[in-house]
């Protein structure tokens, strides 16, 4: 029998880093779902229960960060591992991502080999 599908929600404003992102996921397997800012991530996994998602840090409507903190008040999505993807590569954004108990933090433009890294160790 086949094991199910892992779903992965993409959250990101930038439609061009999704389509990507999604592309990729997608090859290799995966459920992909997309919003395009925190809000709409909320809303979405309402109905699309993620086992994984990757968020941009910077976003008009709410930052990753925050999304990371109202995801963590939710009881059934507590758990979910949230990886960060950014052009902010900066030692503070990592550390806060870290001390919010982020699974990952990818800078863009990422490789392939980051994203299967992190996808292996976040979900283990």
């Amino acid at each position: 029998m086949a094991k199910p599908r892992k779903h992965i929600l993409i959250v990101d404003d930038e439609p061009s880093w999704r389509q990507i992102l999604s592309h990729y996921l997608s090859r290799k397997g995966f459920d992909v779902k997309e919003a395009g800012s925190g809000a709409e991530a909320l809303k979405a996994m309402v109905k699309f229960k993620p086992d994984l998602i990757f968020s941009d840090v910077r976003m008009p409507d709410m930052n990753g960060f925050d999304l990371l903190d109202n995801i963590k008040k939710l009881p059934k999505l507590s758990a979910t591992p949230v990886v960060f993807c950014s052009a902010i590569d900066d030692f503070d954004a990592k550390k806060v991502a870290k001390d919010l108990g982020a699974a990952g933090y990818l800078v863009k433009p990422f490789d392939e080999e980051e994203i299967s890294s992190l996808l292996t160790k976040a979900l283990r």
